[in-house]
């Protein structure tokens, strides 16, 4: 994959379920380099948001359009050009930490100056190689899929409640992690703990566009 800055604009995007708008008439455009925290009370459409702008929910209503400086990117291609990890994403439990790191990393493209050992290292799971994910705990397995976003070559990375389950130790790792990120990447962190983003995001609060 060919690393672009990728803008992402929506126009009267609208999301219902049932009877039952989640929001409605979002306009904005997501710039490359900017980091977008996405608030809002439980069941306000936070992961739904994202899952829409990364491409794998359809909207109700209104458009989604991708943009770099180079082109348009077709939606069906998006998911090329993005990174995530949410506390509901699965990894396999069968898998030991250096097989899950490399399965992952025979589909996307590694960040230069990576290596498996060295993502394990950053990760201070070195010692747990060779153990399966399903001897995990909550906590290192939410380590691993933010290191698995963080480590992965991406334009846009979306962190969905990226604090989950981490310890004091754990959230620090966190933090210093984001502010390694490349300086063009676009970045959305959904969250209602305002030290899960930094002081500099744009917060949108979903609450506004019911």
């Amino acid at each position: 994959m060919i690393n672009v800055q990728l803008s992402i604009n929506v126009e009267k995007l609208s999301k219902r379920f049932n009877r039952e708008w989640i929001f409605k008439d979002l306009n904005y455009t997501f710039q490359s380099g900017k980091t977008y925290a996405i608030t809002g009370p439980n069941g306000s459409g936070k992961s739904t948001l994202l899952q829409i702008l990364w491409g794998q929910l359809p909207q109700t209503s209104g458009s989604v359009s991708y943009t770099s400086s180079e082109k348009n990117i077709p939606t069906e291609e998006v998911f090329n050009h993005v990174s995530i990890a949410t506390p509901y994403m699965d990894l396999i439990e069968e898998f030991t930490l250096v097989e899950q790191i490399k399965f992952h990393f025979r589909m996307r493209t590694m960040r230069e100056g990576y290596t498996v050992e060295s993502i394990m290292d950053k990760l201070y799971l070195a010692p747990a190689k060779d153990k399966q994910i399903s001897n995990f705990s909550s906590g290192m397995k939410q380590r691993l899929k933010l290191g698995l976003a963080f480590y992965t070559k991406a334009s846009a990375l979306f962190l969905d409640e990226p604090g989950t389950n981490l310890d004091e130790q754990a959230l620090n790792w966190y933090k210093e992690n984001l502010k390694k990120l490349p300086s063009g990447l676009l970045i959305f962190i959904a969250t209602n703990q305002s030290h899960e983003y930094p002081e500099t995001a744009t917060v949108l609060n979903l609450v506004d566009f019911k």
